[in-house]
């Protein structure tokens, strides 16, 4: 994974010391044990979240640093992902990165504008006919929108993902893509990369 010169120390002290938080709440478990009295069920849920936390901070770094060697528009992308998840637009932006992409996709409109966070989130606004595809992104422009992409197959027994997420791990299986996918359900926001779904985090400038 091309990781561009990203600085991975400042990430790494901080997951070390949320570790060493659920460290110390699992030993306080352990403890609490021994009292009968006390039921632990809370705790767990804590510790889950907490765990799911970890997960998100390094996702939402290395979406950073797979980003910024092939586009300055990361704030752009950043605001606009935030904007549609407060309003629970769903969306769906192929970040391409070194493969081309064309055989993989069924092409749709071509835009060829300049990446904003505006026009981003018109496209995807509910009624818009492009809304439904993918947006291609690629350097600092919006190339085309209402593209379909390949859905996975090792993902297709997953009942829990929905098109947008099989079709953005789908293009992630067969290139070196990223791809934004904001939940139209949830308003939850992940990234697709080599196969795998990242959760990142949001209420806050994620680069």
């Amino acid at each position: 994974m091309n990781q561009g010169d990203c600085d991975l120390s400042p990430m790494k002290q901080t997951l070390k010391e949320d570790i060493q938080q659920v460290i110390m709440a699992l030993q306080n478990n352990l403890d609490a044990m021994d009292d009968e009295s006390d039921c632990l069920l809370g705790n767990f849920e804590k510790i889950k979240e907490k765990f799911v936390h970890i997960e998100m901070t390094a996702a939402t770094f290395y979406l950073n640093c797979y980003l910024s060697p092939f586009t300055d528009k990361y704030l752009e992308l950043s605001l606009c992902v935030q904007n549609m998840s407060i309003r629970r637009h769903g969306g769906l932006i192929v970040i391409q990165r070194k493969d081309a992409l064309d055989s993989l996709i069924q092409p749709g409109v071509l835009i060829r504008a300049e990446l904003t966070h505006s026009l981003l989130e018109s496209i995807f606004f509910p009624g818009n006919p492009l809304h439904d595809g993918a947006v291609m992104v690629s350097n600092n422009q919006i190339v085309s929108a209402a593209n379909v992409l390949p859905l996975s197959d090792t993902a297709a027994s997953d009942q829990t993902l929905g098109t947008r997420h099989r079709a953005a791990l789908g293009l992630s299986e067969r290139s070196d893509a990223l791809v934004l996918v904001v939940s139209e359900e949830t308003g939850k926001i992940s990234f697709a990369f080599s196969g795998n779904l990242y959760p990142i985090t949001t209420g806050t400038t994620f680069f």
